[in-house]
């Protein structure tokens, strides 16, 4: 088999990069096993133009958000589903000093942060006594729908390999500017790998930075799916009318498995702060493909021109991929520049030792 790109990974990012790349016109396999619990599959599809307790600015927000939503929605006609909504987050001031913090923060930043309306309806849904702010606008991706479907779609297509990608079999040649990969030989093999990537022989030297998180996934008959909710942790509308409720940020950790620790925070806070009763559903975890920097790894080796990457997103996947897939699309069809902070050129002196 011959084509143009091999692609490792069908999570956000190697969805989006299979996607582009097909509309280019260009012939692509995509080789990803089915594991039920990698960081796109269990992520929350939230997009916040906010981070942080200060309440920043996330990083290229302004182009991120509106691209982002375009992408979504471009994708979502093509498989007629709706993938994207505006759902805007409800920040409920859990202390006076947080109430303030962020009415200082919305005269600063007045684009995304505002007071919420009719702050009283939802006292019938939660105990809080210090006020509403409201984060508006933010994008809620329904990223099962999409990743599921885009499997089915390759699937039919056959043009994806239900497997683990075993490194050992990767051969390339310099001569020909190939790679070979058992029976496949392609132009370039581009990674979006996840955490996969802490071990890639060719990028394993990024400044990766391993992070575990976690959710439940609850049913709370009667609880508004217009919005996504804060007070320490995140209620979000999840696929099949449940919630996913986290998320924590574990930096040490013996495994990616759920903890006891965890759930009994998160009973313990919602038994505090939501009056509607709730049943958990289910308990996730993951691990990110993070990175020190938090931007992303797009671009080609620098020593091995047939090897690229397309990684580290971290919690930030869902804005980021679209725009980061799109272009890294446009300049392997048609050489247009990576923005050079996320172009992995930065790191060619560690990934050429």
């Amino acid at each position: 088999m011959q084509l143009d790109y091999l692609i490792v990974g069908q999570g956000i990012c190697g969805t989006f990069l299979s996607w582009n790349l097909l509309k280019e016109g260009k012939s692509v396999l995509v080789i990803d096993s089915a594991n039920p619990y990698t960081a796109s599959k269990v992520a929350s599809g939230v997009i916040n133009p906010v981070t942080g307790r200060r309440i920043v600015r996330t990083w290229m927000i302004e182009e991120l958000l509106p691209f982002a939503f375009h992408s979504y929605t471009q994708f979502g006609d093509e498989m007629n589903a709706p993938l994207v909504q505006q759902c805007n987050v409800l920040d409920f001031h859990p202390t006076p000093q947080m109430h303030d913090a962020f009415v200082q923060r919305m005269s600063e930043e007045k684009d995304y942060l505002h007071t919420a309306s009719d702050e009283e309806q939802w006292q019938k849904y939660f105990r809080y006594n210090y006020g509403i702010g409201e984060v508006n606008p933010c994008l809620l991706v329904d990223l099962q729908t999409m990743l599921q479907g885009w499997r089915k779609k390759l699937l039919h297509q056959n043009i994806l390999l239900a497997e683990t990608f075993d490194c050992s079999q990767l051969t390339i040649d310099e001569l020909q500017n190939t790679i070979h990969y058992k029976n496949i030989t392609a132009q370039k093999i581009i990674f979006c790998d996840g955490v996969a990537g802490f071990d890639n022989p060719y990028f394993k030297m990024l400044p990766y930075v391993r992070t575990k998180g976690e959710a439940l996934i609850a049913n709370i008959p009667g609880l508004p799916r217009t919005n996504i909710f804060k007070q320490g942790i995140t209620i979000v509308p999840w696929k099949q009318d449940f919630f996913w409720i986290g998320s924590n940020y574990i930096w040490e950790y013996t495994d990616a498995q759920p903890t006891q620790t965890f759930r009994k925070k998160v009973e313990e806070q919602l038994n505090y702060w939501l009056k509607l009763p709730y049943t958990i559903i289910d308990h996730i975890a993951s691990e990110r493909p993070a990175n020190i920097e938090r931007r992303p790894f797009v671009g080609l080796h620098p020593l091995y021109k047939q090897v690229g990457v397309l990684n580290g997103m971290g919690t930030k996947g869902c804005s980021l991929a679209p725009y980061f897939a799109h272009q890294f699309a446009q300049h392997l069809s048609n050489q247009k520049p990576i923005d050079p902070l996320a172009d992995i050129k930065r790191f060619t002196r560690i990934l050429s030792m």
